[in-house]
Parts: C-alpha cells; structure tokens; sequence
C-alpha cells in the first residue's frame, strides 16, 4: 500500500440510538428541503411505519409524500415508477424507509431526478455529473450498508442482470440507525441481513482496496456479528442485540464503501437479478465457497477472520486457522437457518455459465484479491449450488 493515495467516504452524518429517528424532521429543515418522496415497501406501509415517519417530518413544516412500493431486488421498472411519482408530487428529495431494496430504489431515484435519462445510464463506476437530489436513509435493518453507502444495486429486466451503481454522487446526506425500527424484523430477514453484513465486513477486508481505516471498520464488524447476530435472530425483542447490529452493519457498509467487495457480491448479484433470490440468502450461501477459493490470495488474512469469529486459533498455522474460520462461517449459516445451496432454492445447473459469464463483468469483482477465470467461477457456482 506504499504511496497509494485513498479516499474515504460516508455522509457527513450518521445518527444511531434508540429514538433518533425522531430527529429526522428537523433535520430535514435544516437542509432546506420543501417536500420529500418517502420510497418504502410494502409490508412496512402495511405496518403503518412509513405514516408514522410522515408525522414526524410533518410536524417540522415540510410536506411528504410516500411511494410504498420498492421492490424486493428493485428492478429498472420500479425506479421508473417512483420517479414518476417523485415529478407528479413537485418532489426536491428522498427519504427512504427500510432495508437495502428501498434504499437501492430511492437512491436510483434520486440520482436520474437530479441527472436524467434512464438509471441504466449510469451503471458502473461515477458515470453521473451531478449529485443527487438531498437523501436521507432510514434504516430498519441491519445488514446492508445502504443507507451510508455510494452503491446501489438495480435489476436490468431486460438482461435479468443486476446493475451495480457505484458513485460517489449515491452517498446518502445522512443516515439513521434507530434499532427501536429493527425491533419486528422477522428472525429470516436477521439472519439473511446479519450474514449480508458479516459478507460486506469479510470481503472488504481482504480487498485489494483495503486500508488500516476500512481494516478497523471491518475488524469491529466482524466481531459485533459474531457475537451478536445469534442473539437477534433468538430473540428480536433483545434490544442490545439489536443495537449492536446497527452498528456493525453501518461499520461493515463504511468499510465496504472504501475498500471495495469480491466474488461473493459478483456472484449473489448475479442470482438476484436471474431468480430474483434474496440479496442475503445470496451472500450466505456463496461465502464460504469464495473465502475457500480466495485463501491462496491472502491465507494470513484469513486465519485472522477466525480469530475475529470468536475461535481460538492459537499454535495453529495460518492455513489450519484460516479453514476452521470458513467452517465458522459454515456452521453459522447452519445454526441461522440459511439454505445449504441454490438448489433447493430452485436454482438450475443448466444457468451456471450464463451466472458465471454476467459475474465476471460485474463491477464488485474489481477488488477481489483473486483473479478468477470464467471456469473457476463457474466451480464457485457449481460448489454452491
């Protein structure tokens, strides 16, 4: 890393704790906003969420009108829509509610509102002029870092490829991390959100683009996981759990942000935006199967992400500690519920080349410490289906 200049970058500000979401009203007054599209999904509305965060910014004097339907995997059609929306309602920002859908989705849309043209435009890396409309994200669980981060990630539905939209123009104003909203996140969506996190932390880690910065952010993350995450897949109500979770998502989304991803991402975009798969499911299953393929790249590296898990590795080489980490991340995924492979998710041997042949195109490969063939990705695949 001799002489490698770097940047590093989150919002400017970043609120966590019990109840900050009540602060989002004036804070959108001091940024001078008249009337925000609140971008959030379906379930959430039905729960009534997104009218009570309206009531919050209401009473700060600014007006508010709500786009409940972020997609699951937000599709370029989806971000059409809500920029329909954002024009017919004279909208000048966004405030997204949820997890990493209605951020993805939100941010799409406040991009192409402040740049124009169509979000394909604008996939790979800073391809947009101008910044986005003011955007603040409300996290209501913790596993994606978006919220805080300059990615987002879109369904071409067309290719049925996910879009990565890396851009610093895509870095929320600010984020919120109230863990009081994360408190009725079913144990699934934990489990799948917390391994999302425990991905982001370990990818970011034996980047290429890593630094002793995104090193701390990701070291932090891991061991908060670690210790945490089973406690707020047990019980939701664990409000220690939960808040812990807050932190080492955002911690693993800043160290991600900077440092970049790898193959797991590469991969996992690849069966959201061909099965429309869950982004997190996704991520727990290829994991392993990465961290086994990548461990000649760096095995120092790895043997410390055991150490990081909790497991005692002392007097054991680097190669014996860092396998007994990937059997960590194995049995986790086990104890939590995640699927051993695709298959059984219905995915089809048949697409293996075409999922490898769209992975390796995809921009989070950038920074993976190996640099695989088509075939090797296509065993990573055939691994873990």
């Amino acid at each position: 890393m001799a002489n490698k200049q770097i940047t590093f970058q989150v919002p400017s500000l970043n609120l966590f704790g019990a109840g900050c979401v009540n602060e989002v009203g004036t804070r959108l007054q001091g940024l001078g906003v008249k009337k925000p599209l609140l971008v959030t999904d379906e379930g959430l509305h039905k729960l009534g969420v997104p009218d009570k965060i309206s009531e919050i910014i209401r009473e700060a004097g600014i007006d508010v009108s709500i786009f409940p339907k972020a997609e699951p995997n937000p599709t370029d059609k989806n971000v059409e829509e809500g920029l329909k929306a954002f024009q017919a309602a004279n909208c000048d920002s966004v405030v997204t509610l949820g997890g990493g859908s209605s951020h993805d989705a939100g941010k799409a849309i406040a991009l192409v509102a402040a740049n124009g043209g169509k979000i394909e435009d604008y996939e790979g890396v800073d391809k947009s002029k101008k910044p986005m409309v003011p955007l603040v994200g409300i996290n209501t669980t913790a596993g994606t870092g978006s919220e805080l981060t300059k990615f987002t990630i879109i369904t071409d539905t067309e290719r049925k490829v996910k879009m990565a939209i890396i851009d610093k123009h895509v870095t929320p104003t600010f984020s919120v991390n109230d863990p009081e909203l994360m408190a009725g996140m079913p144990s699934g969506l934990t489990a799948a959100t917390g391994l999302d996190a425990l991905t982001h932390a370990i990818e970011a880690y034996v980047a290429t683009d890593a630094t002793p910065i995104t090193d701390a952010l990701a070291i932090q993350a891991m061991q908060l996981v670690s210790k945490y995450l089973p406690r707020a897949v047990a019980n939701g109500q664990d409000m220690e759990a939960r808040e812990k979770m807050a932190y080492a998502q955002s911690l693993a989304g800043m160290a991600f942000n900077n440092a970049g991803l790898g193959y797991v991402h590469a991969i996992a975009h690849q069966f959201g935006g061909f099965y429309n798969f869950p982004h997190g499911v996704c991520n727990a299953i290829l994991l392993p199967h990465v961290c086994q393929y990548n461990l000649i790249s760096n095995v120092e590296r790895y043997a410390d992400i055991a150490a990081f898990l909790g497991e005692n590795v002392e007097g054991l080489s680097n190669y014996d500690a860092a396998l007994i980490g990937i059997d960590t991340i194995v049995q986790m995924g086990r104890n939590l519920g995640i699927p051993s492979g695709f298959k059984e998710m219905g995915a089809k041997e048949e697409d293996i080349p075409t999922l490898a042949e769209n992975a390796m195109k995809d921009v989070s490969g950038l920074t993976n410490p190996r640099k695989p063939k088509k075939e090797e990705v296509e065993q990573i695949i055939r691994n873990a289906m």
